[in-house]
């Protein structure tokens, strides 16, 4: 359990974390308040390869494994967690095209993706069909000289600026999730049959917009995925990528969180006493450790059987599960040590609070995070 990274990777990681600290932690409640992380910030962690973190050389991206890859996501939310956002959105999008698409696919959208020249959005979530996305509704119907995609998606980050949202809908009503597919949808040549709703108003994540949109289009042939009724598997195996980046994620807002009540603990005084003299306050710095390194470990052990192209089904699920739980945790014990102070905005921790709250629910919810994990172990 070494989590060993090349002098590259490491190098790179330093890089994204002194930019993270230097551009993104300036910004970062700007962006909550202003609900949209600006295209400067994103050109500028294009520039050092961020957007293209999950993609191998060959299509622009970095090349670099998912331990070094996970370090960078943590750093990056440590610094604004609505930047990791739509980061990682990209990712899952990019990820879809990676696994399921053709060579001309790949080699068309990736290099531009990983660039940051062209954003995109994960389109598998439905209003009727979340937990569990066998059950969309959206059907996609072949006509000459293409698709016709037909119905909506709910709770799509990026979706409302992104310039291609992987759409996945259903080929073969009576196949089941072997009736589902995958479309490349480019927004600007399907404009006419693209109808966005205002962003939604969530809780947190405020930066990174996330859209409910109807389609009723028709895109060409060479939309489709890689082949008609693998756009299930595809979609299982980039959340079980994407999970990693959640647990990633999780784990750059509980470091946050933790470092800010260790320094709040030190200097804040009461009785003449620092409150890390506290029995009560220095027991829970050491709870909140021991789950952030718990989870911090589970986390790159996924990333490394992620690496070593093993199944790594049940690690990605545990790791999700256990730091989205530990950021929840530390973040709100986190805010009830800096008291009154933590419950302002003068300081991080109520967005902190905030923003770690959906952790437990995108990419699949600790409750299915825990089913998965279960089945897992009676097979």
């Amino acid at each position: 359990m070494a989590f060993d990274i090349s002098t590259d990777e490491q190098d790179l990681v330093d890089a994204v974390a002194q930019i993270s600290r230097d551009v993104l932690v300036p910004q970062a409640a700007v962006a909550d308040a202003n609900e949209r992380v600006s295209d400067e910030t994103l050109k500028t962690l294009a520039e050092v390869g961020v957007l293209g973190l999950n993609l191998p050389e060959e299509f622009g991206g970095p090349g670099v494994g998912s331990v070094a890859m996970s370090q960078m996501v943590a750093a990056v939310t440590e610094a604004c967690a609505s930047t990791a956002s739509i980061i990682t959105a990209q990712f899952l999008a990019t990820d879809s095209i990676l696994l399921g698409g053709t060579d001309t696919q790949r080699e068309n959208w990736l290099p531009r993706a990983a660039a940051g020249e062209i954003i995109g959005s994960f389109g598998l979530t439905e209003p009727g069909a979340g937990s569990n996305p066998a059950e969309m509704s959206t059907k996609a119907a072949k006509v000459d000289g293409g698709w016709h995609i037909k119905g909506t998606k709910c709770f799509i980050t990026n979706a409302g600026f992104a310039d291609f949202i992987v759409v996945y809908a259903k080929t073969d009503v009576d196949a089941g999730h072997k009736g589902i597919s995958a479309f490349i949808v480019d927004t600007a040549a399907a404009s006419a049959g693209l109808n966005f709703n205002p962003p939604e108003k969530t809780m947190g994540l405020r930066g990174s917009p996330v859209y409910e949109f109807v389609i009723d289009a028709i895109v060409p042939d060479d939309a489709l995925l890689g082949v008609e009724g693998e756009g299930f598997t595809t979609a299982m195996r980039v959340l079980d990528r994407g999970r990693i980046e959640v647990a990633a994620m999780s784990l750059g807002i509980g470091k946050a969180a933790l470092d800010a009540a260790v320094d709040w603990a030190g200097e804040r005084r009461i009785s003449g006493k620092p409150l890390n003299r506290l029995q009560g306050i220095a027991f829970k710095l050491a709870d909140m450790y021991t789950k952030y390194r718990s989870a911090w470990l589970l986390t790159m052990d996924a990333a490394e059987q992620r690496d070593a192209e093993v199944d790594f089904t049940r690690s990605s699920a545990t790791a999700k599960l256990a730091a989205s739980e530990a950021a929840a945790f530390i973040a709100d014990e986190a805010l009830q040590i800096h008291g009154g102070y933590g419950f302002t905005r003068d300081f991080p921790l109520e967005r902190y609070v905030r923003d770690a709250r959906i952790y437990r629910i995108y990419e699949g919810s600790s409750e299915i995070q825990r089913t998965i994990i279960a089945r897992s172990l009676s097979n």
